[in-house]
């Protein structure tokens, strides 16, 4: 018996070939890591473009009921009529197409001839609304809040009858409203645009 055996070690002899990986299937082991590290990657990137917009998407929501509203309580309080409630172009008082962010005139409505500009506040020139954001201490109100103008925001107010399928109105004391809400993303993403729906009837 060989004496290394008689040891209890195990004696390998040379020459003898070993597996391994060849460059081909390194090469393609590669190419699926870095395929798989795009796809997070682009998921990553979507994910951040969505946080970057919930902001404006709530503004968006906020302006397009705080229209509404206006609408109601001007209804609510007797001070337009039913027929008023409509755009210029049907006979009544709300301006066509989209409008910029102004401030309610003395008829207390958006979206109608005697809209007002805001006055001018911190850094924004008087015009369009401007807004304050929490600065980096996250908190709104205190000494570092930065302001937003919404120049690149329009409304549109909508205004018509609730009609049936073939175009029949369902109810002369039933409208609806439409107003949307669009702002420019950036330059290359383009307009997004928010959308609320509302009914108004001729009774409080």
């Amino acid at each position: 018996m060989d004496p290394a055996m008689k040891r209890g070690r195990r004696v390998y002899k040379p020459g003898k070939k070993t597996a391994g990986f060849t460059l081909i299937e390194v090469m393609i082991s590669a190419a699926i890591v870095l395929i798989g590290l795009l796809a997070v990657l682009a998921s990553f990137g979507a994910v951040i473009a969505s946080t970057q917009f919930s902001q404006q998407d709530m503004i968006a929501k906020q302006k397009g009921l705080e229209a509404i509203e206006s609408i109601y309580t001007a209804r609510n309080t007797s001070q337009i009529t039913f027929a008023q409630i409509a755009n210029i172009s049907g006979g009544g008082i709300f301006k066509d197409g989209y409008q910029p962010l102004l401030a309610a005139g003395q008829d207390g409505l958006l979206g109608t001839a005697d809209d007002t500009n805001f006055p001018a506040q911190g850094p924004c020139p008087s015009g369009v609304e401007c807004i304050p954001l929490p600065g980096p201490d996250g908190i709104l109100g205190t000494a570092d809040d930065t302001m937003m103008s919404l120049a690149n925001f329009q409304r549109q107010i909508l205004i018509g009858n609730v009609l049936e399928a073939d175009g029949v109105t369902i109810d002369p004391n039933l409208k609806q409203i439409t107003v949307n809400v669009q702002y420019q993303k950036n330059q290359q993403a383009g307009t997004r645009t928010y959308t609320v729906n509302a009914l108004i009837s001729a009774f409080r």
